[in-house]
């Protein structure tokens, strides 16, 4: 799925704690089974689905088949948005912080 076609909002899909961790878990593993994931979770099948539905609408996770199983992997080029977005925010705040620090030796002068 490319970018422009998205379902979902990559800052919407990380939101959720239980989402940030299956990305966490996925990163960690090339591939992993959807029995793996949901026995990292107090949740059912169901749920973990759901999760990764979300994940999946927002071009943040793969899948295939393979036999009677679906594995599932991370694809983390949309997160680069949210690196970005940090980025900007970064930058912000050190100029900021910069500016301030000269003040404050100005008036230290």
């Amino acid at each position: 799925m490319s970018e422009n076609n998205r379902l979902r909002d990559v800052f919407d899909a990380i939101a959720d704690p239980t989402r940030r961790r299956l990305i966490r878990l996925l990163a960690e593993a090339k591939e992993i089974p959807l029995h793996e994931l949901t026995a990292q979770f107090q949740m059912g099948r169901t749920a973990v689905s759901k999760h990764l539905t979300i994940l999946r609408e927002a071009g943040l996770v793969l899948d295939r088949k393979a036999g009677r199983e679906t594995l599932f992997r991370l694809n983390a080029a949309p997160l680069r948005e949210i690196q970005d977005w940090v980025a900007f925010y970064n930058k912000f705040w050190s100029s900021n912080l910069l500016r301030l620090n000269q003040l404050l030796e100005e008036e230290d002068e």
